[in-house]
């Protein structure tokens, strides 16, 4: 049995669609890019996301030389290109209730244009130079804007898994992985979720441990194509044998990854298992 990456993502926005690449660097916070950037409520620096604006997930993003300059488009809203500014005027945000201290605000004109997309006084702002923030779990990791974790990864077999309990309801159509928002999407063991028992992991040249199952909000109900709701699945049949009681019942798929090293991954690349839990 060989395990490989099958596929990359990134999400320079957080919420916003992701980008897929061939390769990719794994920086101590996940891919290099991943959540650098973030939209909050222009009032209160609240974080966005597609639990509360959908239409968030159809927001296209580009990741322009080497990260100083961005493009946005999205349906009815058009094209922005700007220059990303690393440092300069900040605000306070904050992400479930919990300050995160200062980020950088990216000017008037992101503003505007995010404002106009989801229909709500918005700014976009980037991770500060020097920020320095812990994740929890058993290997708790570092990481820019996402949740909680550097990187998420999930396998086919446990999406395929997935989607076989959804046919055999016989009422919706299968999900694709894009649901989950992962950012390592692994392929070549059949047995659906064995990435939960993977304690550490060579990916590349970078390695990552394991932190935590990734518990699920109502995002997977989110089509990634189009921003808007069509569920109940993969909510409804995930609720019937991904429960999760040490918290609270809560459901999950994949699993959240701390960085232990860093280095560079291919989709392609042969995955080291290290210590599989229970072997």
């Amino acid at each position: 049995m060989t395990i490989t990456v099958h596929e990359l993502v990134y999400y320079p926005v957080k919420g916003c669609a992701g980008t897929r690449a061939d390769s990719a660097r794994v920086t101590t916070t996940g891919l290099e890019h991943d959540r650098t950037f973030m939209v909050v409520d222009a009032a209160d620096g609240t974080f966005r996301s597609q639990r509360a604006h959908p239409a968030m997930a159809a927001v296209g993003v580009r990741v322009l030389d080497s990260g100083a300059a961005l493009a946005l488009s999205a349906d009815g809203t058009g094209t922005l290109r700007f220059d990303v500014a690393p440092d300069g005027p900040r605000r306070e945000v904050s992400m479930f209730g919990r300050d995160l201290g200062e980020a950088v605000d990216q000017g008037d004109e992101a503003a505007e244009w995010f404002s106009e997309a989801l229909g709500a006084a918005s700014r976009l702002v980037r991770v500060r130079p020097g920020f320095d923030r812990d994740g929890w779990g058993e290997t708790p990791g570092k990481l820019n804007f996402a949740d909680a974790h550097a990187v998420l990864v999930a396998s086919t077999a446990s999406l395929a898994g997935l989607n076989a309990r959804i046919a055999a309801r016989g009422d919706a159509a299968p999900v694709p992985m894009d649901r989950f928002r992962a950012n390592i999407v692994l392929t070549g063991d059949d047995e659906p979720h064995f990435e939960d028992r993977v304690t550490r992991m060579t990916v590349g040249t970078a390695e990552l441990a394991y932190s935590v199952r990734a518990l699920r909000c109502n995002v997977p109900l989110v089509d990634q194509r189009t921003g808007r709701r069509a569920g109940p699945e993969p909510v409804r049949t995930l609720a019937t044998y991904r429960r999760e009681p040490e918290f609270g019942g809560k459901l999950s798929f994949g699993v959240k990854n701390a960085v232990v090293r860093e280095g560079v991954v291919r989709v392609g690349d042969p995955v080291s298992v290290h210590s599989p839990v229970g072997g």
